[in-house]
């Protein structure tokens, strides 16, 4: 298979990716109108961890999505600026003393290190309600259908509320006293991870006008990329460089969290991510999209990464 140069010699997908991200970390440095009358600390606390960097994963899974239907890319910057902010606020949170009290996220002090417990949960809390408008200047700036966005407004509050992320992220707390089967560990990672996953992708569907069909189709690429997003996280908590990934690696083994490397070991778990990468690429495969390939790459990216 022949690879796509660019004149410096960096593959096309990976300018792809810089690309996004780029638009994307311009776009939410914009997210609060400067006329906008809000304290500087919160305005600060929100754009600190908004700004700390990261893969821009579900905002570029939008992006991808919706460009895979030939819609244009800035119709979907607005909605792919508010899965970021939902993804962030969630990470705020988790990072607070009462969840996992960490210290670090992304090589950077957590945001009540910085700001103070109290900034820090109405940071988040800032964040998710306007992320819902960030989903209207979808329509408001670039046309999006008002009934396109009822159904992301929709698919948003349910997959990042308490039969999604929120849910996920109970049951992991929960599982912390002590796991006893793969399913339990399945349904966190399934919904405190993957279910943003999956929103990401239907929601850049639902701007590219896509079927009914085809969302189903891309809700279980979703499914499927997410859980293996998940248990390699789960490796590179065991294998990963410090440097690299931003935060310190056997955590999981310190905190005594059950890891799909605990149940199935190493060498399964990663066959594991593996074999759910296919499976996502074969759904996608049968979604017949305008172009599938950035959405293939993508699920080839996150199998070997690194951090």
């Amino acid at each position: 298979m022949r690879v796509v140069m660019s004149m410096n010699n960096r593959p096309a997908f990976e300018l792809y990716l810089q690309e996004i991200t780029e638009q994307i970390t311009n776009e939410l440095k914009e997210i609060l109108p400067a006329e906008w009358d809000v304290p500087q600390s919160l305005r600060d606390a929100m754009q600190y961890s908004l700004m700390a960097g990261g893969k821009r994963l579900r905002p570029l899974l939008v992006v991808a999505a919706a460009e895979a239907f030939g819609a244009e890319r800035q119709a979907a910057l607005p909605v792919a600026c508010a899965v970021e902010m939902v993804h962030t606020y969630s990470l705020i949170h988790d990072d607070l003393p009462a969840m996992d009290n960490d210290d670090y996220r992304r090589g950077k002090l957590t945001n009540h290190k910085v700001f103070g417990e109290a900034t820090a949960i109405l940071a988040g809390d800032a964040l998710l309600t306007h992320a819902f408008y960030s989903i209207v200047q979808a329509g408001r700036k670039s046309g999006v259908s008002a009934e396109s966005l009822l159904s992301i407004v929709e698919d948003l509050s349910e997959l990042a509320g308490a039969r999604g992320m929120v849910g996920g992220q109970v049951a992991d707390m929960e599982g912390e006293q002590g796991l006893t089967n793969l399913e339990q560990l399945q349904y966190i990672h399934l919904h405190k991870t993957g279910d943003l996953i999956v929103f990401s992708l239907i929601a850049g569907a639902r701007i590219g006008g896509a079927t009914q069909g085809q969302l189903e189709a891309l809700r279980v690429f979703g499914r499927d990329l997410g859980l293996a997003f998940q248990i390699q996280d789960d490796i590179l908590d065991l294998t990963g460089d410090e440097q690299k990934m931003g935060k310190k690696t056997q955590s999981d083994v310190n905190q005594q969290k059950v890891t799909y490397p605990f149940f199935i070991g190493l060498e399964q778990s990663q066959e594991q991510v593996s074999v759910l990468t296919q499976s996502a690429k074969d759904a996608l495969g049968r979604a017949d999209l305008t172009d599938s390939s950035r959405l293939m790459e993508i699920a080839d990216y996150l199998m070997r990464r690194d951090h």
